[in-house]
């Protein structure tokens, strides 16, 4: 089992831990309707860049049946 040599002090800790924060850089608005989303993600809506790709509204008429 591998084991460190010397304690990492916080501040090397602290730049580990700086890129796993999300920041409202990496929030964007959906073009057509401007709604927020995770960069590369879909929105809530089902939109990604301006395309359609699912409706919400067909997921839960599918489970029900």
């Amino acid at each position: 089992m591998a084991v460190q040599k010397s304690k990492k002090s916080p501040s090397r800790r602290g730049m580990r831990r700086s890129h796993s924060a999300l920041r409202p850089a990496e929030i964007s608005a959906d073009v057509k309707n401007g709604i927020f989303h995770r960069r590369h993600h879909l929105s809530d809506t089902g939109f990604y860049r301006g395309v359609r790709y699912f409706n919400p509204g067909d997921e839960a008429e599918s489970e029900e049946e």
